[in-house]
């Protein structure tokens, strides 16, 4: 391996670590779990999107019953509520409370050292840095070491033709900062 291979790598895993001293951070002060952080955080950004505890599981690559346990606990924190199926009295769907919602907001923010660091960088090097990531995100997804991705590369509705991206939805051609990594209108690929 190149010594610049190895160097993006241990860079990559400063990154990452400074990531979770972030989120075990906000851990002291909220008084949740980081997975209990993740999951407001996702309810939060994807309000619309119906969330179950099998979504949940996928999303973060962990078992039901892990995610089940910090449902569970975030029920009784009165932070979510259930909604339960009317075709299945098992299943249920998730949201926020409206102090779920605070706290999801508060929690969120515990990646701005990372905003602030990443607003300041130079357009060239931002969108560098985003293509590789793409694309590290979209190999590693397809080595299946991450499970769902909601990205433009796993979607029917992308299309790669003569170096560039089109989206067949939108009926347009997508620049390279444009490529979406969690898009709602996600269509998975076969």
């Amino acid at each position: 391996m190149a010594d610049r291979d190895k160097s993006i790598i241990v860079a990559l895993a400063r990154v990452a670590h400074a990531f979770q001293v972030l989120l075990r951070n906000e851990t002291k002060t909220s008084s949740l779990s980081p997975i209990q952080i993740q999951i407001l955080v996702f309810l939060i950004s994807h309000p619309h999107r119906k969330c179950s505890v099998s979504t949940l599981a996928r999303e973060f690559d962990l078992t039901k019953a892990t995610i089940s346990d910090s449902v569970r606990s975030l029920f009784e924190k009165s932070l979510i509520e259930k909604a339960e199926s009317h075709l299945d009295v098992r299943s249920y769907t998730i949201t926020l409370t409206e102090k779920g919602r605070q706290m999801a907001m508060e929690a969120s923010d515990f990646v701005h050292p990372f905003q602030m660091l990443v607003s300041n960088l130079p357009e060239r090097q931002k969108e560098a840095m985003y293509d590789g990531l793409v694309s590290m995100i979209h190999e590693l997804h397809r080595m299946k070491i991450i499970g769902v991705q909601r990205m433009c590369y796993t979607c029917n509705h992308y299309e790669h033709h003569r170096s560039r991206h089109y989206c067949k939805l939108l009926e347009t051609i997508l620049e390279n900062h444009k490529i979406q990594l969690d898009c709602e209108e996600h269509s998975a690929i076969g």
